[in-house]
């Protein structure tokens, strides 16, 4: 079983992942300033596992995190720092830019 959405977008020498968590795909989260819509168009690529994902994160000049799978595993892998993590209710939020 999937995990994860992972979409890889490449633009000159920069790469953006994008990844969410499965069951979030399509969700509306709330309890943030503003409501946060995981949209296809963004976040939809292919399933995959959180092991793949943050492979695919360690290449990429951008990267956009939602869930507590992938923002967990992005954490203890320490590609991000917790304080670096915003909310909407109680699903996580992350972005990674390598300058």
């Amino acid at each position: 079983m999937s995990e994860v959405y992972l979409r890889t977008i490449k633009h000159g020498r920069d790469t953006l992942v994008a990844v969410c968590d499965y069951e979030l795909l399509g969700q509306t989260l709330q309890g943030g300033r503003v409501p946060f819509k995981v949209s296809e168009e963004f976040y939809k690529g292919i399933p995959g596992s959180v092991e793949e994902a943050i492979e695919a994160m360690r290449h990429a000049s951008i990267s956009n995190l939602v869930g507590k799978k992938i923002v967990e595993a992005a954490i203890e892998k320490r590609l991000i720092h917790s304080r670096a993590v915003i909310y909407f209710g109680d699903i996580p939020h992350a972005q990674i830019v390598r300058m």
